[in-house]
C-alpha cells in the first residue's frame, strides 16, 4: 500500500466526490485510545486521519501535581515497541525513578509516543458527524464537519472521545446547591482562586482525596470531604488481575458479555472495590492534616447562602459546616446523546443504545455499520476496564483488525473488474 496514503502524512481536509472517501478510517479523539488506534492503524497500513487536540482532556481537565494509579506497564503501543519502559531507557531512568507516575511524566510519554509513531492529529473539534449516502448504496460513508467548516469523509469512523462529555452531576444534588458555588473535579484544575477558602468535596474515591490534598497544598484554609460510605483505606490498589483479562479479549472479545449478570456484577464490584475501598498510600501524609476533615457516612441534605456569602451545608445527620465552595467528585456517567457531534448530526436515531451506552459488537462496532465507539462508552459491552488506559491496546487491536478486514473485502475486485483485467 502506498506509504503516502497511510498514517498522518495524508492531505488535510478537502472537497471530495460524494462517493469517494477522503480516508478509510477517521479517528475522532487524540487521547490515549485515539493515539493507540492511530499507531496500530499505521502498523496495519490502514489509510487514516486523526482529528483532535492531543491529550486535551489530560492537559485541560486534570490538575498539575496529579498522579496516576497505574504503573509503567500501562503503555500505549499495541505492538509493544514504544513502551514506557523504552521511553525510560532513552531518558536513563527506571520505573522506580518515576512511580507513582505523575501527570507531567505521562504527558511527556504520550508526546514521545506520538512523535515516535509520527501521529499528527488535525487539532480541531468535529462539530457534526453524519451518515451520507454515496452513489453506491452498498458503500456507507460518513461526513465529519469540522469547526472551521471543512469536512472529511470516511468509510469508517471511530469515536474515542473519552470522558469529556460524560461528567456526572446528580440532579438531586444540584437541586440542593446554589448556582455558581460548585465545580465538578474535571472543571476545577487550578486551585489558586481557593487559597484561603473553605472547601467541601462531595465524594469518596481517589479523585476526592487527591483534590483534597491539592487544595490543601494550594493554601485552602479548610477542606472537608463528605461521602456516604466509610472512608477508604490508604492502601495500594491491586490491578495485577486486570491486565490478563483485558489482554485475553483480543482472542475472545465477547467473554465479558457472555458472563451472567451476576458474574458481570462480581467483576465490576471487584474493580470498584479496588478503586473505591482504597486510595493510594502516597496520599495519606498529604491528607492527614489538621485542616483536612473527613466526614464518612454523611450525605448533603441542604445548603443555604448566608448574608456574608458563606455557604452553610447541613448533612442528614444534622451536623453542618460553613464553607466557600463545593467540589463534586461524582465521577462520570455515559449518555451517548450528550456527545455534541452526534447530537448535531443524523446518527443518533440510528444508534441502538442501552442505559445511555452504545450497543456494540465484538469489535466495538455500533448498530451503524462502520461506526465504532471505544473508551469509557464501551464499558457496558466490554467491562468497566475501559475507563482505564490499560484497555487502549486491546481496543486498538480489535478495532484495527475489524477495519483492516473490512478494507480487504472492499478492495477485492468484482467479477466485472476481474474480467476487465
Amino acid at each position: 500500500m502506498d506509504e503516502a496514503m497511510t498514517g498522518s502524512d495524508v492531505p488535510r481536509p478537502s472537497k471530495s466526490s460524494e462517493g469517494t472517501p477522503d480516508t478509510e478510517l477517521l479517528i475522532i479523539g487524540a487521547g490515549p485510545f485515539g493515539l493507540a488506534l492511530a499507531a496500530y492503524s499505521q502498523h496495519l497500513g490502514i489509510p487514516h486521519r486523526v482529528v483532535g487536540r492531543p491529550m486535551e482532556f489530560w492537559h485541560s481537565n486534570m490538575p498539575e501535581g496529579m498522579y496516576l494509579r497505574s504503573a509503567c506497564d500501562w503503555h500505549l503501543d499495541p505492538t509493544g515497541h514504544a513502551t514506557i519502559e523504552r521511553f525510560l531507557s532513552e531518558r536513563g531512568q527506571t520505573s522506580a525513578d518515576v512511580e507513582p507516575l505523575s501527570r507531567a511524566f505521562y504527558l511527556a510519554y504520550t508526546e514521545w509516543f506520538r512523535q515516535q509513531q509520527k501521529i499528527d492529529p488535525l487539532p480541531m473539534y468535529v462539530q457534526q458527524l453524519d451518515s451520507v449516502q454515496p452513489d453506491d448504496p452498498d458503500a456507507h460513508l460518513f461526513r465529519a464537519t469540522l469547526e472551521d467548516g471543512q469536512s472529511i469523509t470516511a468509510r469508517n469512523v471511530v469515536l474515542a472521545v473519552g470522558f469529556k462529555y460524560f461528567k456526572y452531576e446528580p440532579q438531586a444534588l444540584l437541586e440542593r446547591l446554589p448556582a455558581g458555588r460548585f465545580s465538578h473535579t474535571c472543571d476545577l484544575v487550578d486551585f489558586n482562586s481557593l487559597a484561603g477558602k473553605r472547601v467541601l468535596i462531595l465524594g469518596g474515591r481517589q479523585s476526592a482525596f487527591e483534590w483534597a490534598a491539592l487544595l490543601h497544598e494550594a493554601g485552602a484554609s479548610a477542606v472537608h470531604v463528605s461521602h456516604r460510605h466509610d472512608s477508604p483505606a490508604f492502601a495500594a490498589a491491586d490491578w495485577s488481575w486486570v491486565e490478563p483479562l483485558v489482554e485475553a479479549m483480543v482472542d475472545d472479545p465477547a467473554w465479558f458479555r457472555r458472563l451472567s449478570l451476576q458474574e458481570q456484577q462480581e467483576v465490576s464490584h471487584r474493580l470498584w472495590a479496588e478503586g473505591r475501598l482504597k486510595v493510594e498510600p502516597w496520599l495519606e501524609p498529604r491528607v492527614r492534616r489538621d485542616s483536612v476533615h473527613l466526614w464518612p457516612r454523611t450525605e448533603l441534605a441542604a445548603s443555604e447562602e448566608l448574608k456574608d456569602g458563606t455557604l452553610r451545608v447541613t448533612f442528614h445527620s444534622g451536623e453542618s459546616v460553613e464553607i466557600d465552595h463545593i467540589v463534586l467528585a461524582t465521577g462520570y456517567r455515559v449518555r451517548l446523546e450528550q456527545v455534541p457531534l452526534l447530537a448535531a448530526g443524523n446518527l443518533l436515531p440510528q444508534l441502538l443504545t442501552h442505559d445511555g451506552f452504545p450497543v456494540l459488537d465484538e469489535h466495538f462496532q455500533t448498530s451503524v455499520p462502520g461506526l465504532y465507539i471505544t473508551s469509557l462508552a464501551a464499558g457496558q459491552a466490554f467491562g468497566p476496564f475501559f475507563g482505564f488506559t490499560i484497555s487502549v491496546r486491546t481496543s486498538a487491536r480489535l478495532i484495527g483488525q475489524a477495519v483492516s478486514d473490512a478494507l480487504k473485502v472492499h478492495l477485492q475486485p468484482t467479477h466485472s473488474q476481474e474480467g476487465a483485467l
